[in-house]
């Protein structure tokens, strides 16, 4: 498969778009940041938010 026609997610956190990656082939459809810093920063935006 061409890099172009890979599939993409929106990251909630950063909102910028990340493309398929091959370590995560087996569990795409759970993946929901595109980096572990937006996986732990995740909880500190959704305090901030609240305030």
């Amino acid at each position: 498969m061409k890099k172009a026609h890979l599939p993409r997610k929106v990251c909630p956190v950063c909102e910028r778009a990340f493309n398929w990656r091959k370590k995560w082939k087996n569990h795409w459809n759970e993946v929901k940041y595109c980096s572990k810093r937006c996986a732990t920063r995740r909880n500190n935006i959704r305090i901030n938010h609240q305030n």
